[in-house]
């Protein structure tokens, strides 16, 4: 309870420290402004003190942003304790999701057992609307699904294993936006970009085992290569590939 109690100080003070030097920014811009109007009636000394003054907007501008990385970092390290119960990320995680957050693209190359599914899993759950995780095997998809599921995590798999029942079910559940993350096959993706994809709000695209695209590998998909097309018809969407 001690250490609940911590976080919400912690997170409280973050949050304060972020409004006032937003109070504070819109203040000095209010009185900007006015000396601006009124300059020729204002004596030379306030106007002086005007232009020595915006190291101060600098100073608040960046009071601003150093509170909210810390409300962010703060976020991702209560989401992380919280789905997946550790305490600390892995090597380089925390570097890439920040960079997810900030709504750039990526291409992660990770060892197998570093922990890529958390690269996309938790920006999904601090982000607004549901992300597409593109992923070859059906087998695969169920495992992440089930996993996510046992953790609270709202998620779903759209594929030709479930019947059409289930399949629109899914469907309109994204359009609801109910998911944080749909798995989804390259094939079916394809078929559904100008449809589903259209309809339901997407805050990111990740592409899983993108290795697939490579036509010298003993796994390569066909469809992948395909996958340009969202990039086209999504272009404000932040792309992930793994």
């Amino acid at each position: 309870f001690f250490m609940l109690f911590l976080k919400i100080c912690f997170l409280l003070s973050s949050v304060l420290t972020s409004l006032l030097s937003v109070f504070f920014f819109l203040l000095y811009n209010k009185y900007r402004s006015y000396l601006k109007k009124n300059r020729r009636f204002l004596p030379r000394r306030t106007v002086f003190a005007e232009k020595k003054s915006d190291f101060n907007t600098y100073y608040l501008i960046i009071t601003y942003l150093c509170g909210r990385m810390f409300v962010q970092w703060n976020m991702m390290h209560q989401v992380l304790k919280k789905y997946f119960g550790y305490d600390q990320f892995r090597p380089m995680q925390k570097e890439i999701i920040e960079h997810i957050l900030s709504h750039k693209d990526a291409l992660i190359l990770m060892p197998t057992g570093g922990g890529k599914s958390m690269c996309y899993q938790l920006p999904a759950l601090m982000s607004q609307g549901t992300t597409v995780v593109v992923s070859p095997l059906i087998s695969l998809m169920r495992d992440q699904v089930e996993a996510l599921r046992a953790n609270n995590i709202p998620a779903a798999a759209l594929n030709s294993n479930n019947d059409e029942t289930s399949n629109a079910i899914i469907r309109r559940e994204c359009i609801e936006g109910r998911f944080k993350l749909l798995y989804i096959s390259p094939e079916r993706l394809l078929l559904e970009k100008d449809g589903l994809l259209h309809d339901m709000p997407i805050a990111l695209f990740a592409i899983d085992e993108a290795h697939c695209i490579s036509q010298w590998g003993h796994d390569f998909r066909p469809e992948y290569t395909q996958l340009g097309v969202l990039r086209e018809a999504f272009p404000d969407v932040p792309m992930v590939a793994l």
